[in-house]
């Protein structure tokens, strides 16, 4: 079967196939940098006329650059005292002189986190003056795989993240990576484990929006959670004086999607990149859509039009249909 691309999003929120190849392969600091600043300019078009503003922020989170998005911990780890001697490449010249050869951010002495870091977001209100407006009235994150539970930087982004909200400044928290446990340990862990299916009463995404307001002990955090094939949810963002902003994450998304041609990398033909690590339910939906998706492929329908809800069809039903349509 011919690969099945369409530049629209044919999933009603998270597209899965492109969430997979983001976790799988990689792609994700790219996303992540385009759709913070799609996401600031959506926000700063909808504060304008409230009297606040968007602005993009250095993250909360820490972003290595020279090592992967998940590390492992040893049980024993050896190092080495003398610093120096990893930029031990030596080029021996005339008159006995030596070149150490290093990288640049090494060269200037500056730490991972100078170089490179993600972005987030934070609202003001609006002033003439810049350096007036103070701190931020609430704060946008969109999670990495590095600072999840299971990343060497979680401790560090937790801890930021407390300070942030003791400040009193509203936390928003997206969370849009399934193969990474939740952030929170009192919701259900939907990342499965070896041997393990997802917890049942878990789903893989969620948007988290911490208020520590009147104070930080008597504050609440309500988190949105939703599965494959659902519509990303608008939430209400409190701001400043019973101020609130009523957002749609789906919106910003789409536009991502769309204008970044995430499309052209995804064959709705083939099974998303770790299709065993969704849930037996979220695999339905994802078959269906599939399967809705190559039918109205196979018509000649034109498939850059918004995609419709559906009623998930059984699995092994989905995935039959969808192998005889494969061989057609």
């Amino acid at each position: 079967m011919p690969a099945i691309r369409s530049i629209k999003n044919q999933y009603l929120g998270i597209n899965a196939h492109l969430q997979s190849r983001l976790q799988t392969e990689s792609g994700w600091d790219s996303f992540h940098t385009i759709h913070i600043s799609h996401m600031t300019t959506a926000l700063q078009i909808q504060l304008a006329p409230m009297g606040y503003e968007a602005d993009i922020e250095q993250s909360l989170q820490i972003r290595r650059s020279l090592e992967p998005a998940r590390y492992p911990t040893s049980d024993v780890t050896i190092y080495d005292p003398d610093l120096s001697r990893q930029y031990q490449s030596i080029l021996m010249t005339a008159g006995n002189m030596q070149e150490i050869v290093m990288p640049i951010p090494d060269l200037l002495g500056l730490s991972d986190e100078q170089v490179k870091s993600y972005k987030a977001i934070g609202l003001y209100r609006a002033v003439p003056d810049d350096s007036e407006r103070g701190t931020p009235i609430a704060w946008v994150e969109l999670l990495s795989p590095s600072n999840k539970p299971t990343g060497q930087d979680f401790e560090s982004y937790r801890d930021k993240r407390a300070k942030v909200l003791q400040a009193g400044i509203v936390f928003v928290e997206l969370g849009y990576l399934h193969q990474y446990p939740p952030i929170f340990k009192t919701i259900p862990d939907y990342a499965a484990a070896k041997n393990r299916r997802p917890d049942p009463r878990s789903h893989p995404y969620r948007i988290t929006i911490i208020d520590p307001h009147p104070d930080f002990f008597e504050g609440e955090g309500r988190s949105r959670q939703f599965d494959v094939d659902e519509p990303i949810p608008r939430v209400q963002i409190p701001l400043h004086n019973g101020d609130t902003l009523d957002f749609d994450f789906g919106a910003v998304y789409r536009r991502t999607f769309e204008e970044m041609l995430y499309g052209n990398k995804i064959d709705y033909s083939q099974l998303p990149l770790k299709f065993e690590l969704y849930s037996s339910d979220d695999q339905a939906r994802i078959v269906s859509h599939m399967l809705t998706v190559v039918e109205a492929a196979h018509n000649g329908e034109n498939l850059e039009s918004d995609p419709q809800a559906l009623e998930p069809i059984p699995l092994e039903v989905a995935l039959n249909r969808l192998q005889i349509l494969s061989r057609s």
